[in-house]
């Protein structure tokens, strides 16, 4: 086995640095960790999960019922029949992972917010579509005003006219918010962390921007052994397309892995979950 340290930094940190503020790691020894289990989707964009002849919990969501409450026991299963082709995969990947299982922790300091990533390299095999980047870790938080995003997290973004999807028609077109507004508060905040060594810190609205904001500070990277570790730090305040953070606050919050080498739609996802600021939630990031 070997070991892969990649480290990269956003201009925030330049900024923060500028103006005085000390980084400091939280005790992750100290802070509990939330198991949350990635599955492999298939095709399943928002317009697949509200058709009734398709999904069965169009009518729980519908009223209130969240995709967690409903599938975080089965998205095992859930997996398994996506990643083999019997649901919903027409062009299923021999060798890919069904699951992957990771630990997220989360902490905050009087001007960051930090998230923790933990997982196991699963096994792969299959074609390079992304030959820079072995695995890609990208995270989403939204402050409850776009439609669906407390009951599906991500999947508010997910359309099957987006690139790589079947029906798409525009090798172009992005991940988007159906009526969004940057200035009302209707988009996801967008933070990825690449294998290669690179950050990005941007946004969903109408299109994904993928630079542009000015939450991030840092994100770090690291293959130990058979094991992967995710960190990074992120101001509670930014800019335009940065969800302000605050303490007592709960947000929405889903996170995604391209493993090995794969793109678009090709990756493993969570469910949508709940973080909070000193907040009692799925996930609670509390003051250190």
């Amino acid at each position: 086995m070997y070991k892969q340290v990649l480290t990269a930094t956003a201009i925030g940190l330049a900024l923060a640095g500028m103006s005085g503020v000390a980084q400091a790691a939280p005790d992750w020894g100290k802070v509990p960790a939330k198991k949350v289990n990635l599955f492999y989707p298939g095709v399943s964009p928002m317009e697949w999960i509200m058709k009734g002849s398709e999904h069965s919990g169009r009518r729980g969501i519908k009223e209130g019922e969240t995709c967690v409450s409903c599938h975080e026991e089965e998205s095992a299963e859930i997996g398994k029949k996506m990643v083999s082709g019997e649901k919903i995969e027409p062009k299923p990947i021999k060798g890919k992972a069904a699951t992957i299982p990771v630990s997220v922790q989360a902490a905050h300091d009087d001007a960051n917010l930090y998230l923790r990533f933990t997982w196991k390299q699963p096994p792969g095999g299959g074609p390079k579509m992304d030959a820079e980047n072995q695995t890609k870790l990208a995270f989403m938080l939204e402050d409850n005003k776009v439609e669906y995003s407390g009951i599906g997290g991500c999947w508010s973004t997910c359309h099957n006219d987006a690139r790589t999807m079947p029906e798409a028609k525009d090798d172009k077109k992005t991940k988007y918010v159906r009526e969004a507004s940057l200035s009302g508060g209707k988009f996801y905040d967008l933070l990825q962390w690449t294998s290669k060594g690179k950050a990005l810190d941007g946004y969903v609205a109408d299109k994904r921007v993928m630079e542009g904001g000015k939450a991030l500070v840092d994100a770090k990277g690291e293959l130990k052994g058979d094991t992967w570790t995710v960190v990074f730090t992120r101001k509670l305040a930014g800019g335009e397309g940065d969800v302000a953070l605050a303490a007592g606050k709960i947000y929405n919050f889903g996170f995604a892995i391209h493993d090995d080498h794969t793109n678009g739609r090709f990756h493993h996802v969570s469910l949508g979950y709940k973080l909070g600021i000193d907040a009692k939630a799925d996930i609670t990031a509390a003051k250190q």
